[in-house]
């Protein structure tokens, strides 16, 4: 038995039958108009647990629990449920939700990973600064404090959150984005020269399935901000 949770409530998903997520289905999540009738589908298939995105325009991020492993699901895509715990992010209109699933009988564990140092180190491949993260924890703070469906802040508002000019906001949201485009990340370009409309939910699904921000660092908002003031 599969079981989901989805902000603070918990669903047992049957093998027998198939589970829908979306505005109309087992896991009815709310009434976003930007959301598909059914957008995932859980299902039993192959002693195995599958997540497949039967919409027609929006994807998903999946991460395991460790966020070791990531992958975007697009229209049309379906993945196996391999891990013990697997986090799943998705983004309609102005809105991002967190699913988290647990396995009890996972097809195999991740291997465990180096610890991960926050700063002018590499996070994955990928070198953030100290103030390319406090960027993006700014943009994931409704995410990260756990209500299970969260709007991004706009670059005004996460900027005024820092104490920053919305000038410097944009050029070091910029900056990462292209920086995490040139490492693989999918979603934060909408094409050659261009950048992705909702780029700033798709750095926020990256960055807290890969676990390169985390709740407990959300007091360094505040601690920039005073910082900002005081300068």
């Amino acid at each position: 038995m599969l079981q989901l949770e989805f902000c603070g409530e918990w669903f047992e998903v049957s093998p027998d039958e198939e589970f829908y997520i979306g505005r109309d289905g087992a896991l009815e999540i709310d009434d976003n108009p930007y959301l598909h009738r059914r957008f995932l589908r859980l299902a039993f298939v192959e002693d195995l647990w599958w997540v497949e995105n039967v919409g027609s325009r929006l994807s998903a991020t999946l991460a395991d629990s460790d966020g070791n492993t990531q992958a975007w699901l697009a229209p049309g895509a379906r993945l196996p449920l391999v891990y013990a715990g697997t986090t799943i992010l998705f983004t309609a209109g102005p809105t991002t939700y967190e699913i988290n699933l647990v396995n009890p009988e996972p097809a195999f564990a991740p291997a465990r990973a180096e610890p991960v140092h926050v700063g002018d180190t590499t996070i994955g491949p990928v070198a953030l600064t100290q103030s390319q993260h406090l960027l993006v924890l700014a943009l994931a703070e409704p995410v990260l404090s756990g209500r299970g469906s969260a709007a991004i802040p706009t670059s005004a508002q996460a900027a005024e959150r820092l104490g920053w000019a919305l000038t410097k906001f944009n050029r070091k949201l910029d900056n990462v984005c292209d920086k995490l485009h040139r490492n693989g990340v999918r979603g934060l370009r909408g094409g050659p020269q261009q950048l992705a409309v909702n780029r700033r939910a798709r750095l926020v699904e990256h960055a807290v399935a890969s676990r390169i921000v985390s709740p407990d660092q959300l007091p360094q908002l505040d601690e920039e901000k005073a910082r900002s003031v005081s300068a």
